[in-house]
């Protein structure tokens, strides 16, 4: 079945259907408001696709977010990617999803430029060093979100600290992390321990509630031929090859040790073990670039994640300056820097592609799949203690000035000297964490005064 065909389905040839390219626009203005991190992204998304345009309802959006949670990678721009295919089919999935992280790539690679030709200037320098406090801050208010909704039970508490341990005192790699938290919720939900019931995750926006047999896609369920599922099938193996074709064909002609090498599987690894959103994952990120690769420093990892705060689109485009900064320490050329930015990016997001494509006709029979959701659950409680050892890392880094090496037996740990305490950092980051969990202000707000501060504290030192 072509998209046309499959457009026709979904639509019944109703004339009020959206062309391509109205959808197209609409899509451009999700991208343009995607602020904040997957829920404010999310938020977005439901307001316009579903409060606004009516293309879907409320249950049929929550159905389509619940199965991209169960897949690697940024659901926010997965479920874009999603909505895009069952209005218009590969051509609607690809211009909703890649429209989804355009103006992440743009924006993080003009700031790449500017941190890398100006990142000495006083001005840049202090504005970093604000925007280091406002995100350590950031962070923590994510920890307390994700936990509150994701450690429900003792058993969800115990997989979260094990698995701050684990990464944290014992260097664990994030993706056994995954593994070892998915298949303990699997065999739990297979046992009928109550504990492992699925549940949580990010929801939809608050209002009055939107039926699907209201909006255009209908209260149908959407059963796909198999001629449909056919061409989804090609759709997904052809992303499988966009994006594992030019990986390999790297690692053949510069060999392992190559930078350009290195940052396609290292971020190709990722992509298969990015679940439970980007702070999750920048935890082994930063244990692997900064420690194992050298690419950049722990300062450069915080200044890169202040720039994804403040961009539109998924927190995970952080991987680009990392890349960005990868490829420029290895050859101290711009222009290679750029391609190893792109390259991170490109092998990043055309997964999330497959992800969608493969798994899409069959998502009822995922999503119904209740030991598969058990073992998100459990993935998502040893998050929360990934994220933890990411805060606690951030604020080693950020509030001082050494760090030594601590070892004993199989532990391993990077603990801050006392004596190397920065005042002026520890103090800024004291101010935004009571903005963001005292005075409740907004991410925009604290890092746009976090930053102003950074700069006159720099000015004046």
């Amino acid at each position: 079945m072509t998209d046309a065909s499959l457009d026709t389905r979904l639509a019944t040839a109703r004339e009020d259907w959206p062309t391509l390219g109205e959808a197209t626009r609409v899509w451009a203005r999700v991208a343009a408001l995607s602020f904040g991190g997957p829920a404010g992204q999310i938020a977005v998304m439901h307001r316009i696709t579903v409060e606004e345009k009516r293309w879907i309802g409320d249950d049929r959006f929550l159905h389509a977010l619940n199965f991209c949670m169960l897949l690697p990678g940024p659901e926010a721009q997965q479920l874009a990617t999603y909505i895009g295919w069952l209005m218009h089919g590969t051509r609607g999935a690809v211009i909703a999803g890649g429209l989804f992280i355009l103006p992440g790539i743009l924006a993080i690679m003009g700031l790449s430029w500017i941190y890398v030709i100006w990142g000495e200037v006083p001005l840049v320098e202090g504005l970093f060093f604000g925007l280091k406090a406002a995100v350590l801050a950031i962070v923590l208010q994510a920890l307390v979100r994700i936990g509150r909704k994701a450690l429900k039970n003792n058993a969800m508490r115990a997989i979260a600290l094990c698995s701050f341990l684990a990464i944290f005192a014992f260097q664990v790699p994030f993706p056994l992390i995954v593994a070892a938290a998915a298949l303990i919720g699997y065999a739990g939900a297979r046992a009928g321990i109550a504990a492992f019931a699925p549940g949580g995750g990010h929801g939809a926006a608050s209002g009055a509630h939107v039926a699907d047999s209201d909006t255009l896609l209908g209260d149908e369920t959407i059963e796909m031929p198999r001629a449909a599922r056919r061409s989804a099938l090609v759709a997904g193996l052809l992303a499988l090859a966009f994006w594992l074709v030019p990986v390999g064909l790297l690692f053949l002609a510069l060999g392992p040790g190559n930078v350009f090498a290195d940052i396609a599987l290292f971020f190709s690894k990722m992509a298969v073990v990015t679940f439970g959103g980007a702070y999750a994952v920048l935890a082994y990120v930063a244990q692997e670039a900064v420690g194992t690769y050298g690419w950049l420093t722990a300062g450069q990892m915080l200044d890169g994640l202040g720039m994804a705060e403040t961009t539109p689109g998924p927190l995970i485009m952080v991987l680009q300056f990392v890349g960005y900064l990868g490829a420029w320490s290895a050859t101290g050329n711009l222009w290679a820097a750029t391609l190893g930015a792109l390259l991170a990016t490109w092998v990043t997001f055309a997964p999330c592609f497959a992800w969608i494509f493969l798994g899409a006709p069959w998502m009822e029979r995922l999503r119904q799949n209740r030991a598969l959701a058990s073992a998100l659950t459990a993935v998502t409680a040893a998050v929360v203690g990934v994220i933890l050892n990411l805060a606690i890392w951030f604020a080693i880094y950020v509030i001082f000035r050494e760090v030594i090496t601590w070892q004993a037996g199989p532990m391993t740990m990077q603990l801050p000297r006392p004596a190397s305490i920065d005042w002026r950092a520890a103090l800024l980051t004291a101010f935004a964490i009571v903005a963001v969990f005292r005075l409740k202000l907004g991410m925009v707000t604290v890092l746009a005064g976090a930053a102003l501060t950074g700069v006159l504290l720099t000015m004046l030192a």
